[in-house]
Parts: C-alpha cells; sequence; structure tokens
C-alpha cells in the first residue's frame, strides 16, 4: 500500500503546478512549516480561522515583521488551505492584510557606485557592473545564459524575471570586451562537463524532454557558471548551478566596507542607481519603466521622489541666508566667548588648553 503524500510535499507538487517561482516555493514551505510547529504540531485540517490569527498576532507583536514578510506568511497559510487542503473557509475573507509602506528606495552617488565597484574583482566585479549598467535584478543576472547576450544588437534578453515576464535590456558597450573575456573563460568549464558526461545544466519547464541534449549545449549554459557541482534541489541530479546570489552579496558586502560607505546598500541598491541615474541624466520615465520591467508606472514613480529630496530641486532656506550664518563658527570660539563672559581672561583660556 503507497505511503501518503506529506502535506508539505503536496504543497511544493501544487506550487509547481501552478508554476510559481522556487523561491515562492521555499517561501511557502517555510511560513506552512513554522504555522505547524507554532501550534504544536497539529494538522492545520484542525485548525481554523482563530489558530491562523494567532500564529499572525504571534509574528507582528513578537516577532516585529514588516508587513511585506507578515503578507508573505498570510499569502502562504491562505494557499495551503485553499490550494492544498481545497478548504474554501469563510474566515479567509475577513482576515485583514497589513498594507505595506512604501519607503525610498537607498541611492549611491556616481561616485559611491565607481568606489563599491573598484573594490570588488573578478566575475564579482562584472556582476555588479552589469547589475548597475542595466538595472537587472541579482536573479535575472545570475541565471544569463550564453545565448541571452547579443553582441551584434548590443542587447541582452532578460529570461523569466519577476512575474515570469521576458524583456530586452541594452547591453553595455563598456562591458562588452569584459563579458567577451567571461565567456572565453567559462568555455573550459562547459567543455569540461561535456567530456565528463556530466548531466547538463536545469532547463525551465519540459524543455529537458523535449531537447534532451539542449542541457549540455553551449548556448544553455551559464554566464556565470559556480566553480563546483552541486545536486539539484528538486530532481536530485548532479549539476552545475550559476553562482548562488549569497556568495555575491558577502562579496558586495565587503566591497561596501572597503569603500567606507555608511548607507545599508545591497546588490538590489545598484538596481535602484541605475534607475536613478538614468533619470538624472534626462531619460524619461517610460522608458525607465520598461527597462526595469515594471508592470505599472507608479512603481517606477518612486526614484522621482528621490530625486526631488536629494537631488536639489528644492532649495533650502538656510542657503539662503548670508554667508557668515551659513558657516559654523569654530567651536574654540564659542567656548572662547563664554569662558571671557565668566571672567577667564585670554592666558587662563590658553592654559585650559
Amino acid at each position: 500500500m503507497p505511503r501518503p503524500i506529506k502535506l508539505l510535499d503536496q504543497l511544493r507538487e501544487r506550487v509547481r503546478l501552478l508554476h510559481y517561482s522556487r523561491s515562492t516555493e521555499q517561501a511557502y514551505v517555510y511560513w506552512s512549516r513554522a504555522f505547524i510547529r507554532f501550534h504544536g504540531m497539529r494538522h492545520p485540517r484542525e485548525m481554523g480561522g482563530a489558530e491562523v490569527e494567532a500564529y499572525l498576532t504571534h509574528l507582528a507583536s513578537d516577532r516585529g515583521l514588516a508587513p511585506s514578510s507578515h503578507r508573505q506568511a498570510l499569502s502562504a497559510l491562505l494557499f495551503l488551505y485553499g490550494q492544498v487542503l481545497g478548504l474554501q473557509l469563510p474566515w479567509m475573507k475577513d482576515i485583514g492584510r497589513p498594507v505595506p509602506k512604501r519607503r525610498l528606495p537607498v541611492v549611491l552617488s556616481m561616485g559611491e557606485v565607481s568606489s563599491v565597484l573598484q573594490a570588488m574583482e573578478g566575475e564579482h566585479q562584472l556582476l555588479a557592473q552589469l547589475l548597475y549598467g542595466t538595472g537587472m535584478r541579482i536573479s535575472e543576472a545570475l541565471g544569463l545564459r550564453v545565448k541571452d547576450l547579443d553582441f551584434a544588437q548590443g542587447a541582452i534578453y532578460v529570461r523569466q524575471g519577476k512575474g515570469a515576464k521576458d524583456r530586452v535590456v541594452m547591453l553595455p558597450t563598456s562591458l562588452a570586451a569584459a563579458l567577451r573575456d567571461q565567456l572565453a573563460r567559462i568555455r573550459p568549464i562547459w567543455w569540461g562537463d561535456v567530456e565528463a558526461g556530466q548531466a547538463g545544466v536545469d532547463l525551465p519547464y519540459a524543455l529537458e524532454r523535449k531537447y534532451p541534449r539542449a542541457g549540455s549545449s553551449w548556448a544553455w549554459f551559464w554566464v556565470f557558471p559556480q566553480a563546483q557541482l552541486s545536486t539539484d534541489p528538486r530532481s536530485g541530479v548532479i549539476r552545475r548551478h550559476h553562482l548562488y546570489a549569497e556568495t555575491f552579496q558577502r562579496a558586495f558586502k565587503r566591497a561596501i566596507k572597503a569603500a567606507r560607505i555608511s548607507k545599508p546598500a545591497t546588490p538590489h541598491t545598484l538596481r535602484h542607481c541605475f534607475a536613478t541615474h538614468l533619470l538624472q541624466t534626462g531619460y524619461d520615465i517610460r522608458t525607465v519603466q520598461e527597462l526595469l520591467g515594471h508592470a505599472d508606472v507608479a512603481t517606477t514613480m518612486i526614484y522621482t521622489h528621490v530625486l526631488k529630496l536629494g537631488g536639489g530641486a528644492v532649495r533650502s532656506p538656510m542657503d539662503c541666508l548670508p554667508r557668515q550664518l551659513r558657516e559654523p563658527q569654530p567651536l574654540y570660539r564659542v567656548v572662547l566667548r563664554s569662558n571671557l563672559h565668566r571672567g577667564i581672561g585670554h592666558d587662563q583660556f590658553a592654559l585650559l588648553h
């Protein structure tokens, strides 16, 4: 008699059936497992709205989760009950969703970006240059294949971006030579895998069954491959994956520290810099929206707020005061006047210093 499929495995199968991303699958499994453990390993069929509310209250009050994480946890539980267990209960519609507050993105100046890029080296530097030069997300850049680089047209094809959408971005002319060198460097790695009979790289959807040799072809090889082979978490096949995001994030963090930048910058900050600097140089917001892959121009409008606040569009009234009031007096003059008022002479003040 076959053993029943575990609940979290059912969740994974449902997520894959609906073609959700791997990151969404990982997030839904994480929140569903945490929900079950919070209630003492009780099965979700035995629980309902009260238990969901109690768990969400724990996340908000005890753990202090941000509204975006709170919404993700709620979405995971609604998916678990509605899509996996098939329970459309009345309390699902009554649970309120926290509204995330729109925050201004962290943006580095061109000089700061230059300092960060100079503090990096090798393929990490090239990857950072690509993020800043194209506005791609880190997952999109890491997922680039050789076939996605079109040097003749000066274009990079972003496949399966956020929302499973494709788009085209520019291939920076200044990075063309470096990208060609990167392809020349990784070609022996690809050929070594072919000679060793290793399984090809991961392919989207059912392309591996439709084109069995495509995964071992040069066109589908990663632009930024991992140095070692790894096990595919879904299929268990040992193959070559692309660089891990965590590896690049650590390298970027070290570069931020070396550049002595105090802003809380992450690799995603380079995408914010790309958009802001394009707007500063006069490109219209619709063009920037298409390059970023935003579905709504309102999402892109956040960068105009950065320009209004930090780009000198509004002059502070402090800058309109007379020059002698705008320039702060040296601290020793303020102390001197205060001490003279108390009866301490110049000679005594000099001894104090």
